[in-house]
């Protein structure tokens, strides 16, 4: 089975669709590792899109914020806005969707799901002081996470070796397929333990601008890694007109 991955997507609908078209004919099922909405202009769209396409998908902490769950009071000022802007663009089924998304970890056909981490669904991943005790934690091989916006993920060996997979990506040589995405494979190990993160489909952090996702082979126990330029601007230009903070828009053209 070839489950495509996809995590925070954050209301960015041309690259949600640019993914879903690069993806295509290339995976049977869809997951979503949550962070459907926020920042971006499009939150309705996506919900229906990804209701419509994923098997699983679990929430994240924009998720909550947006559907009312939380008061968003941990959120910077610009977070702020888009998640009030977001709860009042929302139409009443996406809405209801978002406040009844399952919590974190969901352990599927022998691998994982969270949003943040497996011991705290709004934990941050960035580094070893937070891989090292979720790797432990795992009860399975791999484990998928998002939340941080930055695709790689990290390895934790039989013999104790720590790797982050965002270096070991840096250092490979990309697949080049059809208009101009890229691919890195990945091959999992015996007797090793994995953090996977896919990347933001629509808010890349990791100085890389273009959409983020992952497929996973559970057969040939590869995890495909890639990234995709979309048309960024039609983005940005709807961010401009639903008066969204400047800041938010910028920053899509950086990935940061």
């Amino acid at each position: 089975m070839r489950y495509l991955i996809l995590s925070d997507i954050h209301s960015n609908l041309e690259a949600l669709e640019t993914c879903l078209a690069v993806a295509e004919g290339r995976y049977d099922r869809v997951l979503c590792l949550g962070d459907l909405v926020g920042y971006g202009p499009d939150p309705n769209a996506v919900t229906g899109r990804t209701r419509e396409l994923a098997e699983a998908v679990i929430r994240g902490n924009h998720d909550k914020a947006c559907a009312g769950i939380t008061d968003a009071e941990d959120f910077n000022s610009l977070a702020r806005v888009s998640t009030f802007w977001t709860r009042d663009e929302l139409h009443p089924e996406h809405l209801a969707f978002l406040r009844n998304l399952p919590q974190g970890p969901l352990v599927l056909d022998g691998f994982e799901l969270v949003h943040g981490s497996p011991l705290d669904e709004d934990e941050y991943i960035v580094g070893p002081l937070q891989a090292l005790p979720a790797l432990a934690h795992l009860a399975v091989q791999a484990g998928f996470f998002g939340h941080t916006h930055h695709q790689g993920g990290f390895v934790l060996g039989p013999k104790g070796q720590f790797q982050s997979i965002r270096d070991w990506i840096l250092h490979q040589e990309a697949e080049h397929l059809e208009d101009d995405a890229q691919r890195v494979t990945l091959k999992l190990e015996d007797g090793t333990r994995y953090l996977i993160n896919p990347g933001s489909v629509g808010q890349p952090r990791d100085g890389d601008w273009r959409a983020a996702f992952a497929i996973f082979d559970d057969a040939k126990r590869e995890v495909e890694y890639y990234r995709t330029p979309y048309n960024l601007f039609q983005t940005q230009e709807k961010m401009e007109k639903a008066g969204l903070p400047e800041p938010l828009i910028l920053r899509l053209t950086i990935g940061r």
